[in-house]
């Protein structure tokens, strides 16, 4: 077998690639149905409701960059390590991860918990929408420090190739909080009416329950992290939680900055980007809700495609297969093009029947049509960039460029042309979130050529 081939022509690597995939994307998928089950149920139940939980979700969403920036950081370290066959530098790391994770959790639920309005009012002047958001976020901030922490661990067994048990969990999650939604948010089986605060509780209970079950699992069944096993007489069970390695401290910080730089302050964009749109009308809001809902859907499985390649070229830059590095490379960001134009075509030809769930007025459905369509464009650019620049080349050791490009293309380009679009210019809403989302297109040349260099697989493992 040549191990410099264009493309990589290895079986196993297919294999292990596609069934890797198929159960990140799949987890992925039911995990976003989490927040999805909250939208559609409060799309039917009224249009304020929607909108309330869309704007709140935008503060989530921000939560989640940081889990995820937590996540790429351990997984780009620890899958190194789990290619060399080391296990207790990844204890350790995962030590770190949470312990920096519950810090950022807790002060980010203090500021919700002190300026619940002031925080809603940044993406809209709307009194009715103020309200709903309000009492959604009250309730759904207590969620912030589970959903880090959970993610953290299932980020911590990918990286060492589980990805089965994340699979399970959200599926668990999503039955319970639908059931709980349907019960709460339209008062069924003798318990009250109480709309968007039952949606809040629903997924607030769907949070714990996620959490408990990965901690059972790492207790009683993982078999090759032992987090929760004594490793030795004069160590105890949770040692690499409680002891300061400063040398994987200083690793981890050194990967985990920039990863943070090109994934939060990407991720503060986004709600400031929906903010925009929000002052523009209230048919404008709800629209982009519904829009972004399908396209968020489907993206779901372009992340389950970084993360998956992320995890692969680590280890095999642990195990220091330097050469076969670039076929694999080359054979996922082809993929990922194909990928993201089967997306695309979906996203089109699913558009008018996803409509029909939402109890939306005829300007504001309209809306949503069209921007349905201009997400279909969309997916396909975001779906070579994104696993390409945070799968392969961030994955490879690389988090430097990921966020100079981020930094470059949203807060020099894509928030200045946003501003002047909607404010200045005055454009039409179809074109104002063209610019939003122009960055997923024109990322992908500086992307492509920073691939192609190669200068991006560096090991990042410590030997002693």
């Amino acid at each position: 077998m040549n191990q410099t081939s264009f493309f990589t022509k290895d079986k196993t690597f297919y294999r292990s690639l596609f069934s890797m995939l198929a159960f990140v994307a799949l987890q992925n998928i039911i995990a976003y149905s989490v927040n999805m089950a909250d939208n559609i149920m409060l799309g039917s139940y009224s249009q304020n409701a929607l909108s309330g939980a869309a704007t709140v979700n935008q503060v989530f969403f921000i939560i989640q960059q940081f889990a995820i920036s937590f996540g790429n950081a351990l997984v780009a370290l620890a899958a190194q390590y789990w290619g060399q066959n080391r296990t207790d530098p990844i204890r350790r790391l995962v030590g770190i991860s949470l312990k920096i994770g519950a810090a950022i959790a807790v002060i980010l639920l203090l500021v919700c918990a002190f300026i619940p309005g002031g925080i809603v009012r940044i993406f809209t002047s709307d009194a009715g929408i103020i309200e709903e958001g309000r009492k959604y976020l009250l309730i759904i901030m207590w969620t912030f420090l589970l959903y880090i922490l959970t993610n953290i661990l299932m980020a911590a067994l990918r990286a060492v190739g589980t990805v089965n048990i994340s699979f399970y969990i959200s599926i668990i999650s999503l039955i319970i909080n639908v059931g709980i939604n349907y019960v709460l948010i339209f008062g069924k089986m003798g318990f009250p009416e109480m709309g968007i605060t039952g949606a809040a509780i629903g997924t607030l209970i769907a949070r714990i329950i996620e959490l408990l079950i990965v901690l059972l699992y790492l207790v009683f069944a993982d078999k090759k992290l032992n987090l929760f096993k004594k490793a030795s007489d004069s160590e105890g069970a949770i040692a690499w939680l409680l002891k300061n390695d400063a040398g994987l401290w200083k690793d981890y910080l050194k990967v985990y900055f920039p990863i943070m730089c090109a994934t939060v302050l990407w991720g503060v964009s986004v709600p400031m980007q929906t903010a925009i749109l929000g002052h523009l009308s209230a048919d404008a809001i709800a629209a982009n809700s519904v829009a972004t809902t399908f396209y968020q859907y489907l993206k779901v499985i372009v992340v389950a495609m970084s993360s998956t390649s992320a995890v692969m070229i680590g280890q095999s830059i642990g195990r220091g297969e330097m050469n076969r590095i670039k076929s694999d490379g080359r054979t996922l960001s082809v993929i990922d093009v194909g990928i993201g134009f089967l997306l695309g075509l979906l996203l089109v030809i699913l558009k008018n029947p996803l409509l029909t769930l939402y109890n939306l007025n005829d300007n504001a459905l309209a809306l949503a049509g069209r921007l349905i369509l201009i997400m279909a464009v969309i997916m396909v650019g975001m779906s070579y960039q994104m696993p390409v620049s945070f799968g392969i080349i961030q994955g490879g050791g690389d988090a430097n460029f990921t966020m100079a490009m981020n930094l470059i293309s949203t807060w020099l380009i894509v928030m200045p042309l946003s501003f002047m679009a909607a404010f200045w210019w005055k454009w039409p809403v179809e074109w104002v979130v063209v610019v939003v989302q122009s960055d997923q297109i024109f990322k992908c040349l500086p992307t492509f050529i920073h691939f192609r260099k190669y200068t991006w697989m560096k090991k990042l493992t410590r030997e002693t």
